[in-house]
């Protein structure tokens, strides 16, 4: 296994979205610069970021998102990471607190995108809020550092 070939199999969408001080298209395919434009909108429409950039911001893609994404909200910084996740289409994904900044309704809408992109995946998600992880195979219930309880969500609660 090389660093490149574990790069390329793990998309990970951090609760923290750490994005480069370039274009709003540019910190979306660079999970994968090889794809289209069409691709990379596709992805944006998934992760309902695509109407914000294009209603927003008068560049649209070509908006330079400033310093670590300033000119973006937390709601706004998670979608593009959820989009450069979606354009990547990794076999496995890690999702940390994906969804924390964002309202009920676009939590529910890229939920759903997600779950169909986690089918035939290793995912792991990380998450506080029982929404987001109800559906899973295992959930491992963690206290300070230590496992408490493992089983579906039927067999926890």
């Amino acid at each position: 296994v090389t660093q490149h070939s574990l790069r390329r199999a793990i998309g990970v969408v951090p609760q923290d979205t750490v994005l480069f001080n370039d274009t709003i298209g540019y910190n979306i395919s660079y999970g994968k610069p090889e794809e289209d434009e069409e691709a990379m909108h596709r992805a944006a429409m998934a992760a309902r970021i695509h109407e914000p950039i294009t209603e927003r911001f008068p560049k649209g893609y070509d908006t330079v998102v400033g310093e670590r994404g300033l000119r973006l909200s937390g709601g706004e910084k998670q979608r593009v990471a959820v989009a450069r996740t979606l354009l990547k289409n990794p076999p496995i994904l890690l999702l940390d607190e994906a969804t924390s900044a964002l309202d009920t309704i676009t939590e529910r809408a890229i939920q759903a995108q997600l779950s169909q992109m986690r089918e035939g995946r290793t995912t792991i998600i990380i998450a506080h809020r029982l929404s987001t992880i109800m559906d899973a195979d295992s959930i491992v219930v963690m206290h300070q550092g230590e496992i408490k309880e493992v089983g579906s969500h039927a067999s926890l609660i």
